[in-house]
């Protein structure tokens, strides 16, 4: 592991606002260049009551404004709901302000429901466009010939990062074709990560952008001083993906002492399942549980994420995961 890195979805806990959550949005992205997270990446998600990262790009300037050197993108754009030259022109924009220190990475799903997807007013069409708009995307932000008819302006010329984004095999193919990093969302689907980390790393294609594969895997986080107090804040958000699952988003749940009694004892199964890959414990716990993670796995970055509706504890839990992982970072470098 080269890095950790954390990702935020600007969540809404319930009693409060989408200031209020944004406002956390900047205070935990100060904690975590503070404390030696390598990226800071939000993610888009539309007609979610409970998270307030719709604007992506807007957000991600909001939070590259208020830091210095932390690296600052989106774990990701959904590409199917824009138009690539818009994405470069704000994504050049974005590195023009903050030069060296953007990351914009790249998702096929449209990250809502069909309805809302609609209503963002891009086309609809039957054929898959992601791996051609990538392409568009990467011609934006290289350097323009003389004869270029339409061009990023900003963009033209910022080369950009691009990472390609997945939960399936299709976004680890696409990214080893093109010879792009590659990041899995782990945290929330790990049923085909151990087949997506081989198919991107034995079909790699080498290319200007990347001479070998750069895999990132996510995974949950909720460390506390102790397993029970770290299980009693992680039931917020099993709450919430329960209700997600159920069709019932809301914003992010006060957290109980009994989570599987209120959502059933089936649901539970589901999401825990859902959410194992995670660590979920006192420092000791955590510690054992990403060692795993990173022994079994492999990963060049690990990038964290957690809901927690106490701020404080949250930032606490990312502390904690901080010291640990830089411990276990340390074990594995030569003396």
């Amino acid at each position: 592991m080269h890095h950790f890195s954390l990702l935020d979805l600007s969540p809404i806990p319930e009693g409060q606002t989408a200031a209020d959550a944004l406002a956390n949005t900047v205070k935990l992205a100060r904690a975590a260049e503070r404390l030696g997270y390598h990226r800071y990446w939000l993610a888009e998600h539309h007609n979610m009551p409970g998270i307030a990262s719709a604007a992506t790009s807007v957000v991600i300037g909001h939070v590259a404004g208020a830091t210095r050197t932390i690296r600052v993108g989106a774990g990701g754009i959904m590409l199917p709901n824009h138009s690539p030259l818009v994405i470069a022109e704000q994504f050049g924009t974005l590195e023009t302000l903050y030069p060296g220190r953007i990351d914009l990475g790249l998702g096929r799903a449209p990250g809502t429901d069909m309805a809302t997807a609609r209503a963002l007013r891009r086309h609809m069409a039957q054929e898959d466009t992601f791996p051609h708009d990538v392409v568009d995307l990467l011609h934006y932000f290289d350097n323009a010939s003389d004869d270029t008819r339409v061009r990023a302006i900003p963009g033209t010329g910022t080369h950009v990062p691009i990472w390609i984004l997945g939960s399936s095999l299709y976004g680890a193919q696409l990214a080893a074709h093109l010879g792009l990093p590659y990041a899995f969302a782990s945290h929330f689907a790990p049923a085909m990560l151990k087949d997506a980390i081989a198919t991107y790393r034995g079909t790699f294609r080498p290319s200007r952008y990347l001479a070998r594969p750069y895999f990132m895997m996510a995974a949950g986080i909720c460390a506390a001083d102790t397993d029970e107090e770290a299980t009693y804040l992680r039931s917020s958000q099993v709450l919430a993906f329960a209700r997600l699952r159920s069709g019932t988003p809301g914003k992010l749940p006060y957290p109980t002492r009994d989570v599987e009694a209120e959502i059933g004892r089936d649901m539970y199964a589901q999401v825990e399942a859902a959410l194992s890959c995670s660590a979920v414990g006192s420092p000791s716990t955590v510690m054992e549980q990403l060692r795993t993670l990173l022994t079994t796995y492999q990963p060049d970055e690990l990038m964290l994420t957690g809901m927690i509706h106490d701020h404080s504890a949250r930032i606490k839990s990312f502390d904690i995961a901080s010291d640990v992982l830089s411990e276990l970072k340390a074990q594995k470098e030569p003396a």
